[in-house]
């Protein structure tokens, strides 16, 4: 569709823009809410197409109602054809019939810098997305991803492989590559001790372990999201993958340090997304 709209200056520079695709969370803690906080807190622009509604707050989720794959793909249509992302995050999809065409969408829009965050299950053990919609996710999206960022729950129901330790981890890494994404970061925060350890794998280096120390909150909700928004977001500025993780880490840890003494609801609480909001940040138009 050619543009009717009036120019009335020269525009001159673009933000950096990621889209999320993935649910809304009512509670604001997790989902697009999670995306949007932290693409905008890091200075980039935030694109959404919502794939579930949830209802839930900090106590936990109550009810998930998916978006048909015809609403999703549309919303990622339209968003790609007219801002152009530069990375694109994709974490719940529940319904398993979106997998495939979003799939051959993305392809068609040359998308790169696809971050891929499997979404199973909610900090409160609800589950939110089957069995069939996490194969199709396997099978058609991740071989388009530059990295994806399971848990280690996610990890173990994806491999089938108990990871009671890190050199399970890596086994696990090597596992989920064969499916075809570039890389492989699985996240340990749901494992006991001081340290979380996250190990990253890709087909072109060895493992690396991000070694941070765990703050005890119970202001945790959202921590998957949130990190993976950030990974998209430095990857779309310009990081490889091992900056992307680095910086994308501590961003998190530093907002979950932020959020930690922070009275909001009954239950786990989010993180503070805004410890340091950076405003927009500007590149000369048609730089990539």
């Amino acid at each position: 569709m050619k543009s009717t709209v009036k120019t009335y200056q020269k525009r001159y520079w673009e933000p950096i823009r990621i889209l999320s695709i993935a649910g809304s969370d009512s509670g604001g803690g997790a989902g697009l809410q999670a995306d949007i906080k932290t693409i905008s807190s890091l200075g980039g622009y935030s694109a959404t197409a919502v794939s579930a509604i949830t209802v839930q707050n900090t106590l936990g989720v109550e009810s998930v109602y998916p978006v048909c794959a015809k609403q999703v793909c549309e919303q990622v249509d339209a968003v790609c054809r007219d801002l152009k992302p530069q990375a694109i995050k994709i974490s719940m999809l529940p319904d398993p019939e979106t997998a495939e065409p979003l799939a051959e969408l993305l392809k068609k829009h040359q998308c790169t810098n696809i971050v891929i965050d499997p979404v199973m299950v909610a900090t409160s053990g609800h589950s939110l997305s089957d069995m069939p919609a996490i194969e199709n996710m396997l099978r058609y999206l991740f071989p388009l991803a530059r990295i994806v960022t399971p848990n280690l729950s996610e990890a173990q129901q994806i491999t089938e492989i108990e990871l009671s330790h890190i050199g399970k981890c890596q086994d696990a890494a090597a596992k989920i590559l064969e499916w075809g994404p570039q890389a492989v970061l699985i996240k340990g925060g749901h494992a006991k001790g001081a340290y979380i350890k996250d190990l990253l794998l890709s087909a072109k280096q060895g493992p690396i372990v991000f070694k941070s120390p765990r703050i005890k909150t119970n202001n945790l909700h959202g921590t998957g999201c949130t990190l993976s928004a950030a990974i998209a977001f430095f990857l779309a500025s310009g990081l490889d993958i091992n900056h992307a993780v680095l910086k994308a880490k501590e961003y998190l840890h530093t907002a979950i340090k932020a959020g930690s003494a922070m009275a909001l609801g009954s239950g786990h609480g989010p993180v503070n997304h805004s410890f340091a909001p950076v405003p927009l940040i500007r590149i000369p138009k048609n730089q990539k």
